[in-house]
């Protein structure tokens, strides 16, 4: 009986199953590219003051984006956020919920804080 036509397939052919506990991030600010790998329940405020320290900028005068949606310190790669309900089209007493959902190789956008813009 040949082993090439049975189905099996030997453990030096099986392919070692991706590590869903850790994310490859990529953080740009259009200039720099800076690559994290990071646990899935790493607070994302340590992927920022980390990127802020290389970059020499402040973390208070950027701002960090992943899908145009602006991401908080206390957010997570799996982060579920709980919104109140607000704005003319939802009732005050109900809720909503959103979810990064970020996967291996997303990337985060960083811009600078814009202040101001008003009329003088």
């Amino acid at each position: 009986m040949s082993a090439e036509n049975d189905g099996r397939t030997s453990p030096e052919q099986q392919e070692a199953p991706a590590n869903s506990e850790h994310l490859n991030i990529k953080v740009t600010d259009n200039n720099n590219e800076v690559f994290f790998k990071i646990k899935r329940s790493t607070k994302l405020e340590k992927l920022m003051n980390a990127f802020c320290e290389r970059q020499g900028k402040s973390v208070t005068s950027v701002r960090f984006l992943f899908d145009g949606t602006r991401v908080q310190p206390t957010d997570t790669p799996d982060a579920v956020r709980i919104h109140p309900g607000s704005g003319p089209n939802q009732p005050t007493n109900t809720s909503f919920l959103t979810q990064l959902e970020m996967a291996d190789g997303d990337s985060l956008e960083v811009h600078q804080e814009q202040v101001g813009g008003g009329l003088f």
